[in-house]
């Protein structure tokens, strides 16, 4: 059977829970300027909610066209701390420094999804997350970065929850489908409200 479903997306993660949960598709990944997106909505003061809504429509809609009557769906993750966004590490000392920066603080993770047909926007959603970070020690968070350099350096805030980096919460308020990037839950009642999937 042919995918009705373009994955805009090249993440392995939100791959893995499409799989994962019996809904067939296809990757295409978008060829996107993301950081100038980004740059220009930070500079109109866009909140982080609408930074990630926005990525993720950039995504859908540029490989929309590529894929006619097909449903396209675009992702991003944004984390929020204290207003400000933080993206994936260049280097494991900026790791490091935004580790430090979060311990004992609460911050946000947002994780938007948006579907296009034939260059239309039919769905979207952005779910939240709220995650309180543990006071970690300065030789803890070293280690943890120093071990986990390979993996983290593609994550937003320099941890992944599936691996080590659990214990670095406290507590974690919301879906774990959200912290992986992807509204798994949502997508999957849209996709079975219009019929793509069995329900």
């Amino acid at each position: 059977m042919t995918a009705h479903i373009v994955l805009a997306s090249g993440s392995e993660i939100r791959a893995h829970l499409l799989r994962q949960a019996g809904i067939k598709f296809e990757p295409d990944v978008p060829r996107l300027d993301e950081e100038s997106i980004k740059l220009a909505l930070l500079t109109e003061q866009a909140p982080p909610r609408d930074i990630a809504d926005a990525l993720a429509e950039a995504k859908a809609r540029k490989i929309s066209g590529k894929h006619p009557g097909k449903l396209v769906l675009g992702c991003d993750q944004v984390l929020d701390f204290e207003g400000s966004i933080l993206s994936k590490p260049a280097s494991s000392e900026e790791a490091l420094r935004q580790l430090k920066d979060m311990r004992g603080k609460r911050h946000m993770l947002l994780s938007a999804a948006v579907i296009y047909r034939d260059g239309k926007p039919l769905w979207r959603h952005v779910g939240q997350v709220r995650l309180a970070m543990r006071k970690c020690s300065d030789s803890y968070l070293e280690s943890y970065v120093t071990r986990n350099w390979d993996s983290i350096r593609h994550a937003v805030g320099a941890y992944k929850l599936e691996e080590e980096g659990v214990r670095l919460f406290a507590s974690i308020e919301g879906s774990y489908f959200n912290v992986l990037g992807l509204p798994l839950m949502e997508l999957i009642s849209y996709l079975g409200l219009q019929g793509v999937i069995e329900q």
